[in-house]
């Protein structure tokens, strides 16, 4: 630029001229980056203990953080079974939402069952709480840690639930069911049915396997296999035995009945009698929860034919009932499926070879994926995504044995194998 005379009654211009250069996220990074790798490269060089520490804390602290989100998922309280309408009311909230399988609790949380509604909660230490229909209960306790005795416990307010609890690594370890003002302590490897109905002034804790202790003010009471106590609200505990379920007998739990007609067909339901019961209950459901009883029946004996079935799923339990109409705890629960006979319909079944382990038998073959199959009355849990099967059996007497799989699949495929073994003295 040239610069003219000097005017004085010209007005002094000020001029102030910008340059830049544009620069993008990406490669600040990349510039970034690589002062890093400089900079680590130098202290490898010449610091090498210093950068072996610094690469250890972060990566500790990197693990610990992992861990924890890790425990933090398995300790929560979650739901493993729903049906019908369940609700959560969060500790922290004023409102309540309906439930799913990503819902988890925690202390002080409300869960709400509808008439139609039972939910299956399993807390971190396998404490197992199932709450039935028209039931209130609020977590009381969800404390989990694995260098530590675990606690859980809930309270109900009105309703009924059953809480079956594991082997817990820690016998220090407690899960407690609270209703009115007594609490109950379940011992490992346990199962309680417990009611609450304040209308009523009517409370209950029955146990039905292992032992649990029940403490009320100063009164303290151990409680064994089915045994009951019961009390009111201002009265005493009263402590008595109950009536056990039966055992089922048939159909076996995951029994596939394939016939002609469905609907048409007689349901053969069989179950071992009961001493002191005059009578029985039969239930049967289209949901594991019983929430939907599609068919129940009172009977005398230990046996009846139901009919009016459609294809499908079936839950059945049964009900105990004495002279002075109590009734005992439903028994456990079987599923069977009703199927209906395709015509000219066979489905895959191949035995491939038993093996001998002492008086048990390895059952080893290949069936269709998907499919069901039974091996003298015991359901074969673990069919492979392939198809392969091992199955052992209940250990059998000397001499010669028949070993009878049958198979179904959903199409209406049936097939049945015998093979012979002969278990040595």
């Amino acid at each position: 630029m040239t610069r003219g005379p000097y005017d004085p009654n010209h007005p002094k211009i000020r001029r102030v001229e910008v340059y830049w250069t544009a620069v993008t996220y990406k490669t600040v990074m990349v510039y970034g980056a690589l002062l890093l790798a400089v900079v680590l490269g130098v202290f490898y060089l010449f610091v090498p203990q210093w950068y072996s520490a610094a690469v250890h804390k972060l990566s500790n602290a990197v693990g610990d953080s992992d861990a924890e989100k890790g425990a933090l998922s398995q300790n929560q309280a979650h739901f493993v079974n729903l049906d019908g309408k369940v609700q959560v009311k969060k500790v922290n909230s004023v409102q309540w939402v309906n439930v799913d399988y990503h819902t988890t609790l925690d202390k002080g949380d409300l869960v709400q069952t509808g008439s139609d509604g039972a939910a299956r909660i399993e807390f971190g230490d396998r404490t197992t709480y199932t709450v039935k229909p028209d039931t209130l209960v609020t977590v009381e306790e969800n404390l989990i840690a694995s260098d530590r005795p675990t606690s859980v416990a809930v309270r109900i307010s009105v309703g009924a639930v059953d809480l079956s609890t594991p082997n817990w690594a820690s016998p220090n370890s407690k899960a407690a069911v609270s209703v009115e003002d007594a609490v109950a302590q379940l011992r490992p490897n346990s199962h309680a049915a417990v009611k609450s109905d304040p209308a009523k002034n009517e409370h209950e804790i029955v146990v039905s396997a292992g032992g649990a202790e029940v403490q009320r003010g100063s009164v303290k009471m151990e409680l064994t296999q089915w045994e009951k106590a019961s009390f009111s609200t201002g009265g005493s505990v009263q402590k008595s035995s109950v009536l056990a379920p039966p055992d089922l007998v048939a159909p076996l739990n995951l029994q596939p009945l394939i016939v002609e007609n469905p609907k048409e067909a007689a349901v053969h339901f069989e179950w071992k009698p009961v001493a002191q019961a005059v009578s029985y209950i039969l239930r049967v459901s289209a949901t594991a929860m019983f929430t939907k009883t599609v068919k129940e029946a009172r009977v005398s004996g230990t046996s009846v034919d139901i009919t009016g079935l459609e294809a499908g799923d079936y839950f059945w339990n049964i009900v105990a009932v004495d002279a002075k109409k109590r009734t005992s705890d439903a028994s456990d629960t079987s599923k069977f499926t009703l199927v209906a006979q395709g015509k000219s319909q066979e489905m895959a079944l191949e035995i491939e070879g038993t093996q001998l382990h002492g008086h048990v038998v390895e059952v080893i073959g290949r069936t269709e994926p998907g499919a069901a199959l039974i091996v003298n009355g015991q359901p074969v849990p673990n069919i492979g995504t392939d198809g392969r099967f091992r199955h052992f059996t209940e250990q059998f007497d000397p001499g010669e044995h028949t070993i009878v799989v049958i198979g179904s699949n959903r199409r209406g495929g049936t097939a049945t194998r015998r093979v012979s073994v002969v278990v040595p003295k």
